[in-house]
This record gives structure tokens, C-alpha cells and sequence, in this order.
């Protein structure tokens, strides 16, 4: 099929144009679609084609996992798990200099893991910690900085929706493989991050935190494992085959729901609560999946993703090149469009080129992907993580964004080391035969 000019003028205008009259990006996506396959089909066909494309994309066991984690995630924020989880992150970093931010992203790295959820955890560990750290002296806005971004590292470090949801836009990558895939990534970013803030800790000359004795340490070990326990849980059950990704969320409901009762942070009453959020949040996230696949399916029938890898092909045949340049779209897309439909869109466009014509492994580029994105959270204007930290930290963006900078750099370096070094992302999958 020829590429259709005055189609991709509309859907680029229109989707822009939603978005500037202040249109939520999930409706921006579905109308600009809309309109542009009215410039193809009448009115009729048109609505029926694109309802029916937006239907079917929901018609997916896997994406059950979403609503479940969500509302485990949901538990997790509510349950005392964020409280103990920083107690045990106390025990190795709190002794260091400037040994809270270690602390911060230690937290974060493990909450973000556990509830797959980068706003949850900003919002969870940057109520405890932000507090604690404005006692010991540091600075607000590098408080809010390192909370900000070391949150988005569980969106690699399974179990994770987004990885699910890159599953779903790849047309069937293993999640299984995916939750493996996730994890030096992740830890490696994490610890780019504790790297930098060690660095503006020995400049600042941050305060060493108190030392844990031995006791107590163990204390705090067993008082967090029942969380860290979920982590075993559902990812040794997903790869050892005993449930899928889709069961593996509902066990992590019931899960959570026993523990905070055993912590006795939740009590019955707060259940209605839980739930309606949660419920608000799905329906955000699967309007978003929806119209996101009705609008790469748009875009497949204009030939773009065709006419897109052409393009790239023809600035180099060097696979350094060309992944360089996936790369820096990515990013700049990541500034304008939320992650959910960014992962939609885009996989379908750059998948082909990436496994057809550089022989990247799907589950390789999926995490590349993800690593990407995830920048884009932390920077405004649309940086979900950014306007939660914020929120939580009582400060205005631009208070944030030059001590950010450091870590940003830091997360670019691992994007570019994960994007040129395959192995890494894919030793802890091959050891498990995937």
C-alpha cells in the first residue's frame, strides 16, 4: 500500500492539536485516530473499524495481570511494606556518607519490584524518606531528585506491567523471559544512581547515617522478607511453569491482602477505598491500551512503520547507528507521551527493523524500550514520576530539574551500555533456557 501523505498530516496535526487544548492523551489518541481514518473511510466504517480494533486489543488473558497488580500495588502503598522496606534498606547503606539517598534508591528499587509501580513508589518511599532527609540536612530538591528517578527502576525489575504490556505490542514475547531479562538492567541502574549520589554526598560532605548493629539488622532482615518474599513467589512460579504472569498477579493480591492484615496497617474498612482506586487506575491504563492499539493499527495501514524503517535504513546500514537513533526518538518521544501508549505505538515501528535487519532478540530490545521510556517519566511536561515526587516533596519543578541532571546522565550511560551490550540483558534468561 502507498504511503498516504495527507493521512499522516492528520493524525500528526490532530494528535498534536488534542493535546495543546489540554484533551487527556488516552481521547487525544483515540480521536486523532479517528481522524485520520476518516480521510480513508466514511463516517460509518470508519467509527465501526476503529471501536471494533479497540475492542479486540482488550481481548487478552495476559492483560488480566494488569487490574491485579495494580491492586496489589494499591495494597502494597497502603500495607507498612514501604515502611519496612527501607528499615531493611537502612542496614547496608544507612552508614555511609550521605547514606539516606542510598537508602532512597535501595527503597525504591525494592518497593518499585515488588508493586510494579513507578508512581507508587515515588509517592510511598518519598512521603518517608523526604521527611527524614530534609532532618539530616540535605538538600530538599536533591531529596526529591533521587526519589524521582531511582523510582522508575522497578519498572524494569519484575514483576512489571509495562513489560506485560510490551508483550501484548511485540505480538507475544515471553513475559516469563521479559521479568529475567529485567534484572541486571535494573540493578544496574540502581546502582548508577546510588554511584552519582555518593559522589554529591562526598561534595556536599553529607552526614554518615547511624550504624545498625548486628541484632537489629536481623530484625529488620525478617521483618521485611515476608515482602521481599512476593518477589520468589511470583517470579520462581512464573518460570518455574506452575502459573502464568495472569495468575501469578491474583496470587500477589491475595498475598498483600494477608500481609497487611498481618501487619495490621489495612483494616476492612479501608478495602472500598483500595479498590476504587485501583479500579480508576485500570480504567486510565486500558483506555490508553485501547486507543493505543486502534491508533498503531492506523498507523500500520498507512504503511508507516514500513516507511519509518525505510528512513532509518537509509541514513546508515550501521546497526550502531541506527539503534543510536531509535534511541534518541524514544527519548524524545518519552518527553511528550506517557510510557503506556509510547510502548504501544512505537513497537510496532521499530520492532521489525531492530529484529529483521540488526537481528536483535525481541526480549533485548523490549528492555531497551522500557530503559528508554522510563527517562521520559522523570522530565516534564508529561513525566507522571516528576509531578508525583514533586507532590510529595511540596516543590516546584524547576526546583528539580538541575539537580537531576547528574542522575539523568547516569541513566543514559546504562541505556547505552544495555543497548550495544545484548549479553547483559540476556545472561539471566539464557540461564533459564529462554
Amino acid at each position: 500500500m502507498e504511503l498516504d501523505i495527507t493521512g499522516i498530516i492528520v493524525l500528526i496535526v490532530s494528535f498534536i492539536f488534542f493535546l495543546v487544548i489540554g484533551v487527556p492523551v488516552a481521547f487525544s489518541i483515540g480521536l486523532s485516530a479517528l481522524a485520520t481514518m476518516l480521510t480513508r473511510f466514511d463516517t460509518l466504517p470508519a467509527f465501526a473499524t476503529l471501536a471494533q480494533r479497540m475492542a479486540t486489543s482488550l481481548d487478552s488473558f495476559a492483560l488480566l495481570a494488569i487490574p491485579f497488580f495494580i491492586l496489589a500495588g494499591q495494597l502494597m502503598n497502603s500495607g507498612g511494606i514501604a515502611r519496612r522496606l527501607i528499615e531493611f534498606a537502612r542496614v547496608p547503606a544507612g552508614r555511609l556518607p550521605g547514606g539516606l539517598a542510598f537508602v532512597n534508591v535501595i527503597a525504591n528499587m525494592l518497593f518499585g519490584a515488588i508493586s510494579g509501580s513507578a508512581g507508587a513508589s515515588a509517592s510511598a518511599i518519598g512521603t518517608i524518606m523526604g521527611p527524614e532527609m530534609k532532618k539530616e540536612g540535605y538538600e530538599e530538591n536533591y531529596s526529591a531528585a533521587v526519589n524521582i528517578t531511582s523510582a522508575t527502576t522497578g519498572l524494569v525489575i519484575p514483576p512489571s506491567n509495562i513489560l506485560i504490556i510490551y508483550s501484548l505490542a511485540s505480538g507475544g514475547a515471553s513475559i516469563a523471559a521479559l521479568f529475567l531479562a529485567g534484572y541486571l538492567p535494573g540493578i544496574l541502574t540502581g546502582m548508577a544512581l546510588i554511584l552519582v549520589a555518593g559522589v554529591y554526598a562526598y561534595r556536599k560532605r553529607y552526614p554518615v547515617g547511624k550504624v545498625v548493629g548486628f541484632g537489629e539488622a536481623i530484625r529488620k532482615f525478617f521483618d521485611a522478607l515476608p515482602s521481599l518474599l512476593l518477589l520468589l513467589i511470583v517470579i520462581g512460579g512464573i518460570v518455574a511453569g506452575y502459573f502464568t504472569a495472569t495468575e501469578a498477579s491474583a496470587i500477589a493480591v491475595v498475598y498483600c491482602l494477608v500481609l497487611a492484615f498481618l501487619y495490621r496497617e489495612i483494616r476492612i474498612r479501608h478495602l472500598p477505598g483500595i479498590i476504587v482506586r485501583t479500579v480508576k487506575t485500570t480504567g486510565i491504563v486500558m483506555l490508553l491500551i485501547a486507543t493505543s492499539m486502534g491508533l498503531s493499527w492506523v498507523m500500520s495501514f498507512e504503511n508507516i512503520p514500513q516507511t519509518v524503517s525505510d528512513g532509518l535504513l537509509s541514513v546508515s546500514s550501521s546497526p550502531f547507528v541506527i539503534l543510536l537513533l531509535i534511541n534518541f526518538i524514544l527519548l524524545f518521544v518519552g518527553i511528550f507521551m506517557d510510557m503506556t501508549p509510547a510502548v504501544l505505538i512505537f513497537t510496532p515501528i521499530f520492532l521489525p527493523v531492530v529484529t529483521s535487519q540488526l537481528g536483535l532478540d525481541p526480549i533485548h530490545f523490549g528492555i531497551i524500550m522500557i530503559l528508554n521510556l522510563n527517562i521520559g517519566l522523570c522530565t516534564p511536561p508529561v513525566g507522571a514520576v516528576m509531578f508525583i515526587g514533586c507532590s510529595v516533596a511540596h516543590l516546584r519543578i524547576q526546583d528539580v530539574v538541575k539537580p537531576m541532571i547528574p542522575f539523568f546522565v547516569a541513566m543514559i550511560v546504562i541505556l547505552l551500555i544495555i543497548t550495544y551490550i545484548p549479553s547483559i540483558t540476556m545472561f539471566v534468561p539464557g540461564l533459564f533456557g529462554f
